[in-house]
Parts: C-alpha cells; sequence; structure tokens
C-alpha cells in the first residue's frame, strides 16, 4: 500500500495497512535541502525539490505547497518584502479602512506571481511522484485573508463597529480562496489544506456565527471540486472544538494545546484528527525516546481515524533524527494495534 492509498483509504473508511504521518515542512525542508526559506517560498522547483528529498529520507505520506499565509494577499496588491530567513514582510495592509474593499481587484491565480507559482508546485510534484503520494495543496480560510488585507487588530474592531461590512469582505476572500483552490485541484491537488489561524482569535460565539458560515461553503465547494480538505487552525482551538467539527473538513489539524480526546468527544468517528506533539518542547528539544512516547499517547489518545504530525509546522532548527523518530513510529504499529486505539 502506497502512500496514496493509505491516506484516502483511511478517509474513506477502508483498512488500511498502517497509520499515515504527515508533518507540515517549511523552512526545515528548505535547510535539508541547503537552501534559504525565501528560496523555497519564491521558487516552486526549490520548494518541491525541498519537500521531495525530506519525503524520499523520513518516508512521510503527503507532500505539500504550503509555505506561508500571503499568496493570495499578494495576489490581491498588496506589496511584500522577503528576507532570507522569514515570512515575507508587508509592507502596509491593503485595506487601510473596511470601505477600501469595493476597490479590491480579485487576483487571477494563473497569472498571479506567487500564486501561479504554487499551481507550478502542483503540476511539479504530479510529475515527480504520480499517484503515489497524495499532493496537499493550500489555501487562506476566509477569515485569515480577511485579517492578512485588513490587519488582525482591525478586522477585530470591524467586528463590533461593522459587522456586516465585515461578511462583505470574507465574501470577496471566500471567492478567491475557491477559485484558487479549484485551481490547485485542476493542476493535480489531491486534498486542499485551509489554513484559518486568525479564526483561533475569536470566541466561540463569533466563530459559530462569522467564521464558520465561511469555512463550510469553501469545504462544500472544495469538496465540489473533488478534493478532500484538510482544516488547519493555530493554537489552541478547544473552545472551538463543538463548531471545528460542524465545517465537513475531512481532516482537522489540532495543535498541541489541544486535547486530543476531547477532540475525539466532538468529531467522533467520522473526521480524521491530525496532530498534535508538540513541535517545539517535544520534537525540536527533545530526545528521540520522548518524541516516540508523546507520539504514542497522541495515537492512544486520538482513536480512529488519525494522522500522526506535529501540532504545527516542524521547527526550522530540528534534528532530522528527531524527525525521523516520530515518522518510524506508525511503521512500529500493528494493524491490530491501530484497531485497538
Amino acid at each position: 500500500m502506497n502512500a496514496y492509498q493509505r491516506v484516502m483509504g483511511l478517509l474513506d473508511g477502508k483498512e488500511i495497512d498502517r497509520l499515515p504521518v504527515a508533518p507540515i515542512l517549511m523552512a526545515f525542508a528548505a535547510h535539508y535541502y541547503g537552501k534559504t526559506y525565501r528560496d523555497y517560498y519564491l521558487d516552486y522547483r526549490v520548494l518541491v525539490e525541498s519537500y521531495l528529498r525530506s519525503w524520499r529520507d523520513f518516508d512521510f505520506d503527503m507532500v505539500m505547497v504550503i509555505s506561508d499565509p500571503f499568496r493570495e494577499t499578494e495576489g490581491f496588491g498588496t506589496q511584500f518584502e522577503y528576507p532570507e530567513e522569514g515570512v515575507p514582510v508587508m509592507r502596509e495592509h491593503l485595506l487601510k479602512k473596511l470601505e477600501e474593499m469595493v476597490n479590491l481587484k480579485e487576483p487571477d491565480p494563473r497569472t498571479a506571481r506567487r500564486m501561479r507559482d504554487r499551481l507550478q508546485a502542483i503540476e511539479y510534484f504530479r510529475r515527480e511522484i504520480g499517484s503515489e503520494v497524495p499532493i496537499v495543496g493550500w489555501v487562506e480560510g476566509p477569515f485569515a485573508e480577511a485579517a492578512d488585507l485588513r490587519g488582525v487588530q482591525e478586522l477585530m474592531l470591524d467586528l463590533m463597529d461593522a459587522p456586516e461590512m465585515v461578511k462583505e469582505l470574507l465574501e470577496i476572500t471566500l471567492r478567491a480562496g475557491l477559485n484558487f483552490a479549484r485551481e490547485q485541484v485542476r493542476a493535480g491537488a489531491d486534498l486542499i489544506g485551509i489554513g484559518d489561524a486568525a479564526a483561533s482569535l475569536v470566541s466561540p460565539l463569533m466563530y459559530e456565527e462569522v467564521v464558520l458560515p465561511y469555512e463550510q461553503r469553501l469545504i462544500e465547494g472544495i469538496h465540489a471540486a473533488g478534493a478532500k480538505v484538510k482544516l488547519h487552525i493555530c493554537g489552541n482551538t478547544t473552545n472551538l472544538l463543538p463548531f471545528m467539527a460542524q465545517t465537513g473538513a475531512d481532516i482537522i489539524d489540532l495543535d498541541w494545546m489541544v486535547d486530543l480526546k476531547l477532540a475525539r468527544e466532538h468529531f467522533g468517528d467520522k473526521i480524521c484528527i491530525c496532530g498534535n506533539v508538540d513541535p517545539v518542547a517535544v520534537l525540536l528539544q527533545g530526545r528521540p525516546e520522548e518524541i516516540r512516547r508523546a507520539a504514542y499517547q497522541c495515537i492512544q489518545d486520538a482513536g480512529h481515524p488519525f494522522i500522526l504530525s506535529p501540532g504545527c509546522e516542524v521547527p526550522a532548527a530540528t534534528p532530522p533524527e528527531n524527525l525521523l523518530a516520530l515518522c518510524r513510529v506508525p511503521k512500529e504499529i500493528t494493524r491490530e494495534q491501530i484497531i485497538a486505539s
């Protein structure tokens, strides 16, 4: 059973040979390949070749085109600087006033420079690996993209002062995200990851009323385009779990501070949990044996269906032997142990 069969089988409720493992790599993959992080997010060839080098050496079960949160934001017209080691730095938020959203021109993923670069990365992955490993595309969630365009603090104030106008902005970011996702599916993505980090900053009530409906519509649209969906909200989302369960996502990533047993109570047995070894205290700073223990605990707590992963991105300075220890854990577990969990 190859990685594609393993992951898709898990999501379709079929019997699989072992648990998948799917770390999110960005700067780690770049450095492991001898490139800068800037090389990684500006050149699809570096991204793909870096990820493939790590995939071959660590034997995990997904490859991804995630690199930074700002591809759509740049496509809308925001200006950035590109440090050698660090995410792109925004010169200023595009929307200085919420009313300026009427002037937004929605980006075309086929012509906007870094959005097109992501499509090229997916095509390159497909040429290199065929259907051996699932390819995960990536878009910003509607709320996160609104925060990227407006600024997090400004958007939070807008929610209090002009909630209906915020919803108008979310309609724009939803359309842009769905259009980008559809183009990635056409390019060859099997799954689409949705990063909605800013959603972790709102109350459960605000999430239910403002964030959830747009995530649901985005996920419905991606499913209609023919791809599975992986929802990734960084941070402590414990209070949001009942509503995240309603998004329709096939996979929900959970950061290290979320109790996986509690998550399973909310998610039932239809949603695949992905997580949630502590990426810093355990993966970066721990020893291989500590990493194995933490991974086994995650497997036990999460139940089934489950994909093993750090709670968030693998830190750039993670010792390779630590990532290898994590990726080896599923291969040490029998099918009977998976069923028992």
